[in-house]
């Protein structure tokens, strides 16, 4: 569904990327796992046209999208919810999710989408006309996900959904994770510092380093391995 070919990106001077590739298959859970500064977000952020490779490509259902705008690939149907959620505080629950179907206009598909987000994040109905900037951690994550639901997407990316959020929360948003990708057959992209949770829940997983992709293969096979674990996994 999405490939990266020989990617690399760079700001200014300094290189983040250096010819990464990889490939998600439709209907997969996908993670990308690595330390502070290894390439995670810079290649999300690359495949959402936010930031522009040096070389390389990036294709998303047999379309070169790495020149599209960004509201471009959005149309296309490729979703991202962004590292520290990014909601819009000052407007309302409501409003949040009217932002996330900005670009529909099919009032009866975006009703049932509605409809679909709070069936999955019940909380959300309850604080609709709540102003987004004083939800809890946990529920600007999931408004920051229902908004991007919005848009229906085929295709989502996931920064750090468990930044910042209370552990007892944690477990909740990552259930709704796999169930919209089970339900809704979304194609997902998972960057995730709780690197345990990440390969439970993935099919298949990147390993990155200084922008490189240093070990690639089936989640279960990598919480296995034992240079992994002595990295990532505590062991």
């Amino acid at each position: 569904m999405l490939e990266i070919s020989d990617l690399f990106v760079s700001y200014g001077a300094i290189s983040a990327l250096n010819g990464i590739s990889l490939k998600i298959g439709q209907g997969s859970i996908v993670t990308l796992i690595g330390g502070n500064g290894a390439g995670k977000t810079t290649t999300l952020r690359t495949i959402s046209g936010l930031l522009r490779p040096k070389r390389g490509k990036v294709t998303f259902l047999g379309e070169d999208i790495s020149r599209l705008p960004a509201h471009v690939i959005v149309a296309r149907g490729l979703g991202h919810v962004p590292e520290g959620r990014m909601v819009f505080s000052n407007l309302t629950v409501d409003e949040n999710l009217s932002m996330g179907a900005y670009l529909r206009t099919d009032k009866a598909s975006n009703g049932r989408n509605r409809d679909y987000v709070f069936g999955i994040f019940p909380r959300l109905k309850e604080r609709l006309r709540q102003t987004a900037g004083t939800l809890s951690g946990g529920e600007q994550q999931m408004l920051a996900i229902g908004r991007a639901l919005m848009g229906e997407p085929k295709f989502l990316m996931l920064d750090e959904p468990s930044l910042g959020i209370a552990p007892r929360l944690i477990s909740t948003i990552f259930e709704k994770i796999i169930e919209i990708n089970r339900d809704r057959g979304i194609t997902i992209l998972l960057v995730e510092q709780n690197a345990n949770l990440a390969l439970e829940i993935s099919r298949y997983a990147y390993v990155l380093e200084t922008g490189h992709v240093t070990m690639e293969g089936p989640s279960a096979d990598l919480r296995k391995n034992p240079q992994l674990k002595a990295a990532y996994l505590g062991g």
